[in-house]
């Protein structure tokens, strides 16, 4: 039946939304096929690792009372009750005058929520449910006329108590932390899918249709609704992630009014994560939002939206689960500098506060977003933060894992930053010849030494002059370091003889106080 149901649905392309002070907002259509797609074999996969939730759910919201009529509440609860959970005629089956009042009434009846733990209780009532959940689907998406208040009212009380729930199970980022291969771990699917999913294909319907008019539904798509759909971003059921990420767009497309308070949201989600808690389910999804979202900032970009970089999406750098969602942070990251040259010297300052010590893999993600910044960074900003950055890189250079090396020396392999090291190189080889001419002699992995040399030929061939001046300094430096080394082993030795000399007869060693004139080595 769901599979006819979706045959009817027609495909809408996305659209551009603009509010008020330029800002542009793109949605896919590509989420909305994957959606149908997921709603036609959901059915076959619902069941699969569920949790455990609560049974039946004399669950409301506190705008809409009680859901239940005390003789159905009895009867689904196993009680002996006189008004029996049966379905309702089809649509079209009844005039087309009495279809709002049918849909209403259809409505009503899913805002039972029944035990999904117990696979073999109420299976006719679960199965009727989900059939007017389909119909009720069907209906939004064929609508032909605006939707009332009265209407909209029970349409977004059947969402909110089918929808807003308990969470339970694992934040995925917390079993990165406990070491968890979450490649080779299930996610904990929620085992009421069957009909949440329609239930969130219901709610994107009506936010998506052309009869939904945005005045009126965002009396009650309002703030609170809106943070109990962030709140819902914690599941643990990818798919449940997917639907609400597909919500979130639309809601933030077609209600313009609510877009600031629902960057804020996400901020004070994000705050949470990054300061107190960092077990969240939903980080990248939301990330994949505000790309969307930072994509279309009018320029020049507002201070608070220059804030949101600093306070929140740098920081984000900073936990340790940073794997599960580093690809869409660096993609939101690179938009603000795609967006404001000027953000670079902020930004690339803001990884080298937080760039990794003993985390080498983290340290290789470093690494590839710092190419993408730079890839978008004008001689201007690149100049202000080259010194801090090519220390950093030149550490990277000698480090002894080769993935880090490797990936600091594939930067001069983007012709766009090779040429800003070029322009700048009178400042940057210095700084980083050390570690090349260290790697070009003991390195103990051959691609980074031959990567090495490339390097070290890209230097000698745009500036001989200077490649000697470094090479001689090095030479010296190197001199100097063996002298000291020398001298320090010399002033050890004569402390054990001294020592061996007085230990017979337990007297105390007495070393003169003497000031040196080398400089201490490193």
């Amino acid at each position: 039946m769901i599979k006819n149901f979706l045959n009817k649905i027609p495909r809408k392309q996305g659209k551009l939304a603009e509010n008020r002070d330029g800002e542009s907002y793109a949605f896919s259509s590509n989420a909305s096929t994957t959606l149908r797609s997921n709603l036609a074999t959901g059915s076959r996969s619902g069941n699969s690792n569920a949790a455990v939730i609560p049974g039946l759910i004399p669950n409301s919201d506190p705008r809409y009372g009680n859901n239940l009529h005390d003789p159905l509440k009895a009867k689904v609860n196993g009680g002996v009750g006189t008004v029996p959970y049966e379905a309702l005629p089809s649509f079209r089956d009844v005039p087309n005058s009495e279809k709002q009042n049918l849909f209403i009434r259809k409505l009503s009846l899913c805002c039972v929520v029944f035990d999904f733990t117990d696979p073999t209780k109420h299976l006719k009532e679960k199965d009727i449910k989900r059939q007017m959940l389909v119909e009720v689907v069907d209906y939004v998406t064929s609508a032909t006329g605006k939707f009332n208040e009265a209407v909209m009212q029970e349409m977004v009380k059947m969402v909110s108590i089918n929808l807003f729930r308990s969470l339970c199970g694992q934040p995925r980022e917390n079993k990165v932390v406990e070491g968890f291969d979450l490649e080779e771990e299930e996610p904990l699917m929620d085992p009421a899918w069957t009909h949440l999913q329609i239930v969130y294909e219901f709610l994107l319907r009506f936010v998506a249709s052309p009869e939904t008019d945005a005045k009126l539904a965002k009396r009650y798509i309002d703030h609170s609704f809106v943070l109990k759909l962030l709140d819902l971003f914690d599941s643990e059921d990818p798919r449940e992630r997917d639907y609400l990420k597909t919500v979130l767009h639309r809601i933030y497309g077609k209600f313009m009014v609510h877009r600031p308070f629902i960057r804020k949201s996400i901020n004070n989600i994000f705050y949470r994560f990054i300061f107190e808690t960092e077990k969240h389910n939903g980080i990248a999804e939301l990330l994949e939002i505000l790309g969307s979202i930072i994509n279309g900032f009018a320029l020049p970009l507002k201070e608070e939206h220059k804030l949101f970089l600093v306070r929140a999406l740098i920081p984000l750098h900073k936990p340790k689960c940073i794997p599960m969602y580093h690809q869409q942070l660096s993609y939101c990251i690179t938009q603000f500098v795609e967006k404001d040259c000027k953000l670079a010297d902020t930004v690339i300052r803001g990884l080298l506060k937080y760039w990794p010590i003993t985390n080498s893999s983290k340290e290789g993600m470093f690494l590839s977003e710092l190419e993408e910044v730079l890839e978008a960074t004008q001689a201007p900003e690149f100049q202000r933060c080259m010194v801090p950055l090519f220390h950093q890189i030149g550490r990277c250079l000698s480090s002894s894992h080769f993935q880090v090396a490797e990936r600091a020396l594939f930067l001069w392999n983007n012709d766009h930053i090779e040429n800003l090291i070029k322009q700048n190189r009178k400042v940057i080889l210095p700084i980083v010849f050390p570690a090349l001419e260290k790697n070009a002699r003991n390195h103990w992995n051959q691609a980074v030494r031959s990567l090495t040399l490339n390097v070290r030929k890209i230097f000698s061939g745009v500036d001989p002059e200077l490649f000697e001046e470094c090479l001689l300094k090095f030479q010296e430096d190197e001199a100097q370091e063996e002298e000291t080394k020398t001298k320090r082993e010399a002033a050890w030795k004569h402390l054990e003889q001294i020592a061996t000399m007085k230990a017979a007869s337990n007297e105390a060693v007495l070393v003169p106080h003497r000031t040196s004139t080398n400089k201490p080595s490193g």
